[in-house]
């Protein structure tokens, strides 16, 4: 059993096929990592009383995944703890509250994709690359989009109206690539923060 260490914030890393950026970018917070795989338990999870969790970006349709993962994943949103997801951990996420996924004509791919950030009123260039997309279409009232692709106006970030939980499309650990979106691990932290008992 992996210990946590005292002072540092414990993860539970959910890993799809993570890149090791993302890793990276959450032990420089002084994240204690815990790394599961798509056959995790939530119960095993769940028994270490961490203080967050993550979901990687990682290859497959979204919906297949999901499919194979979901009553485990569902045991832990209920749980309520602080969640973040990137790409396809975005995907999942969203198909966890209802919203919908669909593969793209030709898909996001680069280093330069314009994004519009609903919250703040800016625009951050992120590093892309994915092949399936949330639709906006019967988006849930249960979830807000918080960021917009500034190509093709598709979703590319959002927030759930009712428990500590955000997720974007886009990589922003991305190295080499644009910083703009680094913010976003602080984000979690700081909802880890204010979200501790």
């Amino acid at each position: 059993k992996v210990k946590k260490n005292k002072g540092q914030i414990s993860i539970g890393f959910l890993n799809f096929g993570a890149k090791d950026n993302i890793k990276n970018n959450l032990k420089k917070r002084d994240c204690n990592l815990f790394e599961f795989d798509m056959n995790f338990k939530a119960n095993d999870i769940l028994s270490l009383e961490l203080d967050g969790i993550f979901l990687s970006n990682g290859p497959g349709d979204p919906k297949k995944i999901y499919t194979n993962i979901k009553p485990e994943l569902q045991k832990l949103l209920n749980e309520k703890i602080p969640t973040f997801g990137i790409c396809l951990g975005h995907q999942i996420l969203s198909l966890a509250f209802n919203a919908d996924t669909r593969r793209m004509d030709k898909g996001h791919r680069g280093a330069n994709h314009p994004v519009k950030n609903l919250k703040q009123d800016r625009v951050e260039i992120t590093s892309q690359n994915h092949g399936f997309v949330v639709t906006e279409e019967n988006f849930p009232e249960s979830l807000e989009i918080t960021h917009i692709s500034l190509f093709d106006g598709t979703v590319d970030g959002m927030k759930s109206k009712s428990q500590p939980l955000f997720s974007v499309q886009y990589h922003p650990e991305s190295s080499p690539g644009p910083h703009d979106s680094r913010y976003l691990f602080d984000e979690f932290i700081d909802l880890i923060k204010s979200n501790a008992s």
